[in-house]
């Protein structure tokens, strides 16, 4: 992976993006720190690579299903810590959802993993 902020999202995007096409929660588990926080659809905190697991495991199973990000920003905190914002625009079986994400991208164990992962609507809340 490049040593940009840009490239190291785009490479852990590159990758939550195919492993998500498949709803595969191993793959997409495997992206996240074992010190990960998780908020994703539901109001729930899951934690770890196993919390993300189960998040992913309890999704519902779709015919198909994709995502792509838009308005991706990736800011360099240090050497060793990307955040990154951006759009995800989920299709479901023709159904579409759009929400806001946030990442904190951290290096652990010489790779770059999820640390934290935050998913909200893009309606305003107030």
């Amino acid at each position: 992976m490049g040593s940009t902020a840009e490239d190291i999202a785009s490479g852990v995007m590159a990758k939550w993006t195919a492993a998500f096409s498949k709803l595969d929660a191993d793959a997409l588990s495997s992206l996240y720190s074992k010190h990960a926080l998780f908020f994703g659809s539901n109001p729930n905190l899951y934690r770890g690579r196993d919390g993300v697991a189960s998040y992913f495991r309890g999704l519902p199973r779709w015919q198909s299903q994709s995502v792509r990000f838009t308005e991706v920003v990736a800011e360099q905190v240090n050497a060793d810590l990307v955040n990154f914002a951006g759009i995800a625009h989920f299709a479901f079986d023709g159904d579409t959802l759009s929400v806001k994400m946030t990442w904190v991208i951290g290096r652990e164990d010489f790779d770059w993993k999820i640390v934290s992962h935050h998913a909200s609507s893009k309606a305003p809340l107030i």
